[in-house]
């Protein structure tokens, strides 16, 4: 298991001096490549090697976001390896140890060259301590179901500042563009996001999103409808 404590930026909050789910990501993303580069596994190996951990998908709960200054504790872990994927839990404390948001994912080693999934390398095996998985509420269906019907939003473009060390849009950035599409005071209680295919620089999204029960649900994908991201958010219990 790895750790960081940090403390509640005001970059990271929103107009109610929370921290925005957008952080809460960027915290997680942060603290798994934190702990890699701790083990001699992290980007220039994958980058001498020709491999990256791509995310697959992950769900994450919200039980409470920090205040503004508020002082919190990022942990991971990984939990198992598969062929080539990875299966990797993270949780954000607050000082006192309450339990502020949780998640749950997949990762893909990719092999850069061949544009496919690679095995995982022996030294990275070697490198992680696997710890059990935390104990979170199942999604009713394993796959993301869109709705049958879905509001087309406006198109844009992948900006540069979408892109990360992969050279494509980085999945937090997906997040960040379907949360367009909530409608005021929503405030997200789970999230859960399948990755299909990488969006790269230049390329034109095409929104689609659809509101249910609590609920919406949207599909950033090409001109064809066919997903880049999918992402679904429900809302936090007792948040209005």
């Amino acid at each position: 298991m790895y750790q960081f404590e940090s403390r509640v930026r005001y970059s990271e909050v929103d107009s109610q001096g929370k921290m925005t789910l957008s952080a809460v990501i960027d915290y997680f993303q942060d603290c798994s490549f934190f702990h890699s580069e701790e083990l001699g596994v992290g980007i220039q190996y994958l980058a001498e090697h020709q491999v990256a951990w791509v995310l697959a998908s992950w769900q994450i709960q919200a039980n409470r976001y920090p205040q503004y200054r508020e002082h919190i504790v990022v942990r991971t872990w990984p939990y198992g390896f598969k062929g080539f994927l990875g299966y990797r839990n993270f949780m954000m404390e607050g000082a006192d140890g309450e339990a502020l948001a949780f998640a749950d994912s997949v990762w893909v080693l990719l092999d850069l060259q061949k544009g496919r999934p690679a095995k995982l390398l022996p030294e990275m095996g070697k490198a992680y301590q696997l710890s059990p998985r935390l104990s979170m509420e199942e999604p009713r269906a394993k796959k993301l179901i869109l709705p049958e019907r879905m509001e087309r939003q406006e198109e844009f473009s992948v900006h540069k500042y979408h892109i990360d060390t992969n050279s494509h849009v980085n999945n937090g950035k997906y997040v960040g563009m379907a949360q367009e599409y909530l409608p005021m005071g929503f405030e997200i209680g789970r999230m859960r996001a399948e990755y299909r295919k990488a969006a790269v620089y230049g390329d034109v999204i095409y929104p689609l999103a659809a509101r249910t029960d609590g609920k919406v649900t949207v599909n950033l994908a090409d001109k064809e409808g066919k997903p880049y991201a999918i992402i679904e958010m429900e809302e936090l219990e007792g948040s209005r």
